[in-house]
């Protein structure tokens, strides 16, 4: 298991069952940028790889 894998377990295991939207998912990720500017590419990066992660699917 990757060391990042520990926080994925634990989102999972404390909000599993919930259900948000992409927009709260969006609202939680601007966030944490404002309190972590460092982190501001990656999430960036992630965010648009979740937002084209169905494009091959199209090929």
């Amino acid at each position: 298991m990757y060391f990042t894998d520990r926080g994925i377990e634990e989102l999972v295991e404390r909000r599993g069952e919930e259900t948000v939207t992409l927009e709260w998912v969006a609202e939680q990720l601007r966030t944490f940028v404002d309190v972590n500017p460092e982190f501001e590419t990656p999430i960036e990066r992630f965010a648009t790889w979740l937002a084209r992660d169905d494009e091959d699917d199209e090929e």
